[in-house]
């Protein structure tokens, strides 16, 4: 299974697994035993890689100083050959909790010295927490022995950037986050929103070598995770990036470093320190070290962080810490300490990205103070204001402020990007055209209608430094409004027609066709049927026509760029090759959206390309030609197992290889599924051409009269015999034999797609290279060229409805409307004065005629 795959499963199970236990704890021993196995393992890589046998490997032992020193040296730890995963899988039902607890134990006391503040205490939250994993040391050793059989087939050796593992761990973490409400989401920073912050970051500093990358509130670490695999991607190598990580609550401090360190991380490039952040400024002092002997401020290229939001926290006095120049933040919320210390901490061409709720942009007191020194020193680049319901536990509105140390630009960049999301369940959630539209925003200072603006520092001076957003960007749709002339007369207005400029550029020719004008205000449509003349149009046909020759190519780009080199192709770099060149055949097209057609390239590729390329690079070629047994959950013996029904492509889809090259066996199931149709049809007839009362004397025919009873219908025609004698009984024999001829069919039906199940396998396991790459692009290419060829269309049938709209808005006038009104009272009237009622009723009657302007 994929990684997708294999990640649900697991958190599937574990959810399961947990029974009572929160999830927010459960978290902490599911990942602290997947950050076990990935240690055991990377030590047995690499011993493995240094020429050791197996049987080297069972020398691993405590008491062997030298060798324990060796992989330390090698590994930054050592385990023993007793404590590895592998030999608790090995172990089965001899395993214990206690094993568990001397290998942690073990690892403590075998840490390299030199590594000791990347490993030290990091299994701390899942020894102190093996307790509540039963109730005694049974139910414990079954809970953990369930655990490690849970993850023992997670890989740990992908080829990927974003490897399985990571992937698998992310996953977990998001989805306990979410399960668990706002407790355990204070630790994660949602992907989405990481990708956001990683990408500005990364723009930024594109072309450097050496970077250092720090997150004072570092939480599970996926936000640094992300600026590094950016950075990365554009700069090439990722071990010339050092992570710096500062985390308050320990259990959380764990998982960061859990988290840098399984994403291949060289722990030389780790300095992580589990503090307050406000309190004691980084960096920290041993005890055996001095201040004046150690001190050296952190200065780094970026700093990245979504801070815990309006904390309380305790102020130094003014003038006490020089991070603090600009104000001290209220004692209840301390979002500004936050971002002030982020400041501190750049370098002088540095750039920084956090989150913060949007009540910072527009609180007054020492926070109006702290606002007006940034922006008066010239610190804040961008504010974009994120959707609502973005954060796991949270709905507050927050947004994502860009500061740098110093700017020669006197303009902030405003984005209100609150109404570009995808919904998620409870949750929000960006899209990847979301996130690149804002990205694309910010790094060209972009002024985007009703979505971002350059506002001059002028300007901010006469808003009294208050930054909130619809002050400066008015993103709402604009109130509806009524041309009183044609309301009053009918006709569509000139300047409603006007307003779809952007159309009749493009066709220049189609407003004529559409509408002929009556006076110097308003004109009436020419055409019956707007969506038929539109689509008519020369110009219309000619703008698809040229969307599509800039296409028609494609799919041998595709292969030439994909499947031709998917064994080398780098899959973390390869998605926004792809981008580059299709917004590259977009540039000379209107009216389509580039991030429509971005957000279609990334659905594909998330969900199909890069997962097969991923399946290919790990596997081999032969992938493509490999088919797997369908599992199937079935009860047996009252639970639920797991048996084979059949067979699925492992990349490729069945019904896509038998619509490609089985075509001949599919026709011939239609032809019976077609008769599987008409058989129901004429059963029904039957049915609805009976007699009532021959329907009510039989107990062939439901009580409903709407089907037949199978059984008693068999016994019916049975007691007939060979001789029906009535039309009702010729019609229960007809009805019989359909039935019989039904049950034959679906036989035949089942018996064909079984052969035909079994041949596509066959099929698939015999495919030439040539065929597999056809196949390859069938699957990849052409769903996605279809979906990139229907947006001109799309653009198209938004004229359509705006036209259509602007018709029904103004096809009925004031004076049509009145008319209605006269008609309806007047047929009121007559109604009402054919109603009787005693004197009351009359006297009430006469006063609503009246009022109707009766007599």
């Amino acid at each position: 299974m994929n990684k997708q795959q294999l990640a649900a499963k697991i958190w599937e199970s574990a959810n399961k697994m947990r029974s009572k236990i929160e999830a927010n704890e459960y978290k902490d021993y599911i990942l602290g035993f997947i950050f076990y196995k990935f240690l055991s393992e990377t030590e047995v890589a690499h011993l493995r890689a240094e020429d050791w046998g197996d049987e080297d490997l069972k020398g691993l032992d405590e008491n062997d100083a030298e060798t324990v020193q060796y992989v330390r040296d090698l590994c930054g730890y050592f385990i023993s050959y007793d404590n590895l995963f592998s030999t608790w899988i090995a172990s089965q039902s001899d395993f214990t909790i206690a094993d568990v607890r001397d290998a942690l134990s073990a690892f403590e006391r075998n840490i390299d010295p030199a590594r000791k503040r990347v490993f030290a205490g990091i299994f701390d939250t899942l020894q102190t927490g093996l307790s509540k994993l039963g109730t005694d040391e049974k139910s414990r050793s079954k809970a953990a022995r369930d655990l490690i059989y849970l993850i023992k087939d997670i890989p740990m050796d992908s080829r990927q950037d974003y490897d399985t593992l990571g992937f698998i761990y992310e996953y977990l973490i998001s989805n306990f986050a979410s399960n668990a409400g706002k407790k355990a989401g204070e630790f994660y920073t949602p992907s989405e929103v990481s990708q956001l912050m990683s990408e500005i970051v990364a723009w930024h500093l594109a072309g450097r070598e050496e970077i250092n990358i720090y997150d004072p509130t570092s939480g599970s670490g996926s936000l640094l995770i992300h600026i590094g695999q950016a950075v990365a991607r554009r700069n090439g190598n990722p071990n010339d990036i050092k992570y710096y990580a500062q985390e308050l609550k320990e259990n959380t401090y764990n998982l960061t470093r859990m988290n840098l360190v399984m994403r291949g991380i060289l722990p030389d490039n780790i300095v992580t320190r589990n503090g307050d952040t406000l309190k004691s400024d980084w960096p920290w002092f041993d005890t055996d070290e001095t201040k004046d002997e150690t001190y050296e401020p952190l200065f780094v290229d970026a700093v990245v962080s979504n801070p815990p939001y309006s904390q309380n926290w305790e102020p130094p006095e003014p003038g006490e810490d020089i991070r603090f120049e600009y104000g001290i933040a209220p004692k209840s919320k301390a979002d500004y300490a936050f971002l002030l210390h982020d400041l501190y901490h750049l370098r002088d061409d540095g750039i920084m990205t956090i989150v913060l709720p949007h009540g910072v942009l527009f609180r007054g007191g020492e926070e109006g103070t702290i606002r007006r020194n940034l922006v008066e020193n010239h610190h804040i680049q961008a504010i974009i204001g994120l959707p609502a319901n973005i954060f796991f536990g949270t709905g507050i509105p927050t947004i994502v402020m860009v500061l740098r140390k110093h700017r020669n630009d006197d303009h902030v960049l405003v984005v209100d990007a609150s109404k570009y999301f995808a919904k998620d369940g409870k949750n929000n959630k960006l899209r990847a055209s979301d996130i690149k539209r804002i990205v694309d925003t910010v790094s060209e200072n972009r002024d985007v209608d009703k979505f971002s603006r350059l506002v001059s520092l002028d300007e901010i001076r006469q808003n009294d430094y208050n930054l909130n957003i619809p002050r400066y960007v008015d993103s709402s749709e604009s109130a509806e409004s009524w041309d009183v002339y044609s309301t009053m007369f009918g006709g569509i207005p000139k300047q409603d027609i006007d307003a779809l400029g952007k159309y009749w550029n493009v066709f220049p020719g189609l407003r004529q066709r559409l509408f002929a004008e009556e006076n110097g205000h308003s004109a009436k449509l020419a055409v019956q049927d707007v969506r038929e003349a539109v689509n008519a149009d020369s110009d219309v046909k000619a703008y698809i026509q040229r969307y599509r020759e800039a296409f028609i190519d494609y799919p041998a780009y595709i292969r030439g760029e994909l499947v031709g080199n998917a064994a080398n192709v780098s899959i973390a770099a390869e998605e926004e090759t792809l981008a580059n060149d299709l917004l590259r055949r977009l540039a000379g097209i209107p009216l389509v959206d580039a991030y429509a057609a971005y957000q279609v390239l990334d659905d594909s590729w998330q969900k199909t390309i890069s997962i097969d390329l991923e399946t290919i690079q790990d596997e081999g070629h032969d992938a493509v030609r490999k088919v797997d047994a369908n599992m199937v959950v079935k009860k047996k013996d009252g639970k639920d197992v797991e048996v084979p029904d059949g067979w699925v492509g492992h990349i490729l889809p069945f019904d896509l290889v038998q619509g490609k090259l089985l075509n001949s066996d599919l026709a011939e199931i239609a032809t019976f599924e077609s008769r599987l149709s008409e058989i129901g049809g004429e059963i029904a007839d039957i049915l609805e051409n009976l007699d009532e009362d021959d329907k009510s004397s039989t107990d062939a025919v439901s009580e409903d009269g709407d089907s037949f009873v199978a059984a008693e219908l068999k016994k019916a025609v049975k007691s007939i015999g060979k001789n029906p004698e009535t039309d009702f009984d010729r019609a229960l024999v007809s009805a019989q034999r359909l039935f019989d001829e039904e049950r034959e069919v679906k036989k035949n039906v089942k018996n064909l797609r079984s052969a035909l199940d079994e041949k596509t396998r066959t099929v698939i396991e015999g495919l030439s290279d040539e065929h597999a790459d056809d196949l390859l692009v069938a699957k990849w290419v052409e769903p996605l060229q279809r979906k990139l060829e229907e947006l001109p269309q799309t653009a198209v049938d938004e004229l359509i409805a705006a036209v259509n709209a602007l018709n029904d808005k103004y096809s009925t006038t004031y004076s049509d409307v009145c008319e209605q009104i006269e008609q309806t009272e007047a047929e009121l009237g007559n109604m009402l004065g054919q109603l009787t009622g005693n004197e009351f009723d009359m006297a009430g009657i006469a006063e609503l005629k009246t009022l109707l302007g009766g007599e």
